[in-house]
């Protein structure tokens, strides 16, 4: 399923699916996918500079946009951290980038997850955001292996339009984020109605 295909199957499958299952009078009640936000921290890098630069690297390989650099907001001394000081990098997807991302990420990157059996439905925010952990920049397929200077842990968080968890839920499965427990959580959330 190409990009243009992910689109067409929110606009032909999603959307009926979704009024269907919440009861939406209107389509546009209908949550959506409005950005993909990723993120790393390098805080406790003992080179943390150069720790930045190479998760701005990696970020901007992965997503295909150049990522902007975050600062910490205030000195923390046991940390040995300076107000200021570049702590990691943030990429904001939207559009066509987000949903090439979001392509890519369920049919070519979470596979390549050792042991991989679906990912975590417990990580929503209580608004119908979900964020998920990376550890290993490895199992994307844009990262050369033998050019990896460091491990690098990413944040995925997908934030939607959606205003309670379980339509979030229902708006993601429906896209075919590989959910572990999509089935029991579904239940739960039924019960829980």
């Amino acid at each position: 399923m190409s990009t243009n295909a992910l689109q067409k199957h929110y606009k032909d499958k999603v959307v009926p699916a979704l009024t269907k299952k919440h009861g939406y009078a209107n389509p546009h009640q209908v949550p959506r996918l409005e950005k993909i936000v990723v993120t790393s921290c390098m805080g406790k890098a003992p080179d943390r500079k150069v720790a930045v630069d190479d998760a701005v690297n990696e970020i901007a390989k992965i997503t295909g946009q150049r990522p902007s650099i975050t600062f910490s907001k205030k000195a923390v001394a046991n940390f040995k951290l300076r107000e200021g000081e570049a702590l990691g990098a943030r990429a904001t997807l939207r559009g066509q980038r987000m949903w090439e991302f979001l392509h890519r990420f369920i049919n070519i990157t979470s596979p390549n997850i050792r042991d991989f059996r679906g990912i975590s439905s417990k990580s929503f925010d209580g608004r119908g955001n979900y964020a998920v952990g990376i550890a290993d920049q490895s199992i994307f397929p844009e990262i050369e292996i033998d050019q990896i200077k460091r491990q690098i842990g990413f944040d995925l968080i997908f934030v939607t339009s959606a205003p309670t968890d379980a339509e979030g839920r229902s708006l993601l499965t429906e896209l075919g984020l590989p959910f572990r427990d999509a089935k029991k959580a579904e239940e739960a959330v039924a019960a829980a109605e």
